[in-house]
């Protein structure tokens, strides 16, 4: 019973994903590739391809400011929120976060794929 509970706390749902955007409490990380996330992205989304996430996590804030064009993840962020195109990437790059302290890190397991049928 406790891994269920721990899995909805590290999971999104779509449902839960769409109150935490318009609300403005999520931040999120679009782990794919450049390409796919050129094709199409959640609004708002950062790009952070998986194979960078650990070191993008890992900069100065300033540093990741001018690559990504965007506010570094602080640790304590609640809702920090990364998505692939189908869950597995996005799980990764959870667990990556998490490993390295970010507490609020969370994985939005339907990914783009459900995104894009829902809501696209």
């Amino acid at each position: 019973m406790a891994r269920a509970s721990t899995v909805s706390l590290l999971e999104v749902s779509l449902l839960e994903l769409r109150s935490l955007l318009s609300s403005g409490r999520a931040r999120l990380i679009d782990v794919r590739s450049r390409e796919e996330a050129a094709a199409g992205t959640i609004p708002g989304a950062v790009n952070i391809p998986v194979s960078e996430v650990e070191s993008a996590l890992q900069m100065e804030p300033a540093a990741f400011q001018a690559l990504y064009s965007a506010e570094k993840p602080k640790l304590e962020d609640e809702n920090l929120v990364f998505f692939c195109q189908m869950g597995r990437r996005g799980f990764q790059a959870m667990q990556l976060a998490r490993g390295l302290g970010y507490t609020g890190a969370r994985n939005y397991a339907g990914a783009y794929r459900e995104w894009f049928e829902k809501e696209g």
